[in-house]
Formats: C-alpha cells, sequence, structure tokens
C-alpha cells in the first residue's frame, strides 16, 4: 500500500505514522479545534480514531490521510474521504472532511488539500459525488466546502447528535463529477 495518496505544491497526504499520533493527540484537545464537536476528546478516544482512520484506509485505500506540510514535514492534522458512520437520507456516501491544528488555520491548507482530495475522489478512485457537512455554526469549514465547488443541499439533524443540542443542525453540501 502506498505510504502518500496525493501530494499538493504545499502538502503531502499520506498514511498515519505512528509520530502523528502525539501531535493529533493534542490538536483533539486543543478547545478552538474542538469548538464545534460535543467535547474534546480524550488520548483513548484519539488513538481509537486514528486506528479506525487506518482501517478505513486499508480497507479502501482511502479515507482520512495525515496531512503534512512540504517545507517543514510538520504533521497538521487530516483531510480526506470517508464513509460516514450514521444512517441519514444521504447515506451511504462518500464524505470529505478535514481537520488542522489552530496554527495552520487561514493559511489555505484545508483548502488546498480539500481540492486535490476531491480530483482523487472523482479522477482516481471513480466517484460520482462526494458529501460534506458540519454543524451550522461551522462557518470555517462552510467557507471551505464553497471555496472547493460543493453546492449546499440543505440543512440536517445529525441523528448521534441528541434532539435540542446546540450542534444538532448541519449544512449538507455535495460535489459532482462534471465531465468536460
Amino acid at each position: 500500500m502506498s505510504e502518500i495518496f496525493i501530494e499538493t505544491p504545499r502538502l503531502i497526504l499520506r498514511n498515519w505514522k505512528e509520530t502523528d499520533y502525539e501531535p493529533y493527540i493534542r490538536l483533539n484537545m486543543d478547545k478552538d479545534v474542538a469548538e464545534f464537536f460535543p467535547s474534546v476528546s480524550t488520548k483513548a478516544e484519539t488513538l481509537a480514531q486514528i486506528h479506525r482512520f487506518m482501517q478505513h484506509i486499508n480497507q479502501y485505500n482511502y479515507g482520512f490521510f495525515a496531512v503534512e506540510r512540504r517545507d517543514n514535514r510538520e504533521f497538521i492534522g487530516f483531510t480526506g474521504l470517508s464513509h460516514p458512520r450514521f444512517e441519514s437520507y444521504f447515506t451511504p456516501c462518500v464524505e470529505i472532511g478535514w481537520r488542522l491544528s489552530k496554527i495552520n488555520w487561514g493559511q489555505g491548507f484545508a483548502t488546498e488539500a480539500a481540492k486535490a482530495c476531491l480530483e482523487y475522489g472523482f479522477n482516481t478512485l471513480g466517484l460520482d459525488e462526494i458529501y460534506s457537512f458540519t454543524v451550522v455554526l461551522n462557518k470555517r469549514s462552510e467557507q471551505v466546502m464553497k471555496k472547493i465547488g460543493m453546492v449546499k443541499q440543505g440543512l440536517f439533524d445529525h441523528p448521534s447528535v441528541e434532539d435540542g443540542h446546540i450542534l444538532k443542525q448541519h449544512v449538507l453540501y455535495k460535489s459532482k463529477l462534471t465531465t468536460t
């Protein structure tokens, strides 16, 4: 299996390494990064998540890839394609998602990595459509969805979030394979 899946001018999207674990644990414990999640993740929860990410990549040859900056070889988070683990009217589907360390926000890394993942999904994997979603309050992630050319499909209540919770309502975006 490939170690590197996607390269962009500034980023490498690759399989996970043990050296990514501690920085990803810190990333998931950052209250600003976890602003739109019910809580920060514990070390055990983050390690279990990395294990799921790696299993998904091994099974499908794509998933939520570790993202590394080319300039300093620093791990900065993840971006990639995965299958949501909940049921909704648009599932089963492939989603695109990202999570980067706060110090790397606002530099276009999420947009650069996400654009490359869409291209990989359509051109390499042969997918017809890719979805993305986030809580309605997360305007930064929604802006990335718009920047990479995704089209808003509407709103939905996330089935994994309890009724009445401020994080229940999500926006849903979709991108389709276009032929030129």
